[in-house]
């Protein structure tokens, strides 16, 4: 796949339409994921802002197969922009019973890899601190590897390893107890109730107890 959007971003940088509309098709659906976490409801807003831009600076493009990373750096920076010029902070509240559609797991950062393409699973690593959150995205649901994604995030590649270790592992943790609250009755306080939301942005990576966006 590296070699063909090489070929792809080569032939829209000469203004093939078709290859540029591949593009999209290729790259949107997992921008939008990343953009849902970050925006929230404004999302296909910022998306569209993005694709924007990527037309316009197709051309300053330098090649390669970089051009995921590429057109990932634009949605960050454009999402960015968009969340300084907002007065709220959006939030993606998760359900408790919205995570028993996502697959069972145990408390291992691999089992929780497997079902990170849904939008309840998006949902769900849009509450962990930002920066899991972040590498989780970008390793996971965009395809970048730590190199690529440490220079969208700007940080060292162990640092994004190690961010996104910790966030899948915490996935990992909130589903295995999930799995085993669906066998018992949970004791009185001991977690949410029905209608509650589930949060597992805790320790020490909370901002003041506030979201990060």
């Amino acid at each position: 796949m590296p070699a063909e959007l090489t070929a792809l971003v080569r032939s829209a940088q000469q203004g093939d339409e078709y290859a540029f509309r591949m593009l999209y098709r290729e790259l949107q659906p997992g921008l939008l994921r990343y953009l849902t976490v970050l925006v929230g409801p404004d999302a296909e807003d910022v998306a569209s802002e993005t694709w924007l831009q990527i037309a316009r600076d197709l051309t300053t493009f330098a090649g390669g197969p970089g051009f995921r990373a590429w057109a990932t750096r634009v949605a960050r920076n454009r999402a960015l922009d968009h969340l300084r010029h907002q007065r709220r902070r959006p939030t993606l509240p998760v359900p408790v019973e919205a995570l028993a559609e996502l697959p069972g797991a145990e408390d291992t950062a691999a089992s929780a890899d497997e079902g990170l393409g849904t939008d309840t699973a998006v949902a769900l690593i849009a509450t962990l601190p930002r920066t899991e959150a972040e590498a989780v995205l970008l390793r996971t649901v965009i395809g970048l590897d730590a190199e690529s994604t440490a220079r969208v995030l700007g940080k060292r590649p162990g640092a994004v390893r190690t961010a996104a270790h910790r966030g899948l592992r915490r996935l990992a943790r909130v589903l295995a107890a999930q799995n085993g609250q669906d066998a018992a009755v949970q004791p009185a306080g001991a977690g949410p109730a029905d209608g509650q939301v589930a949060d597992v942005r805790s320790g020490e990576d909370v901002e003041a107890g506030q979201g990060w966006r």
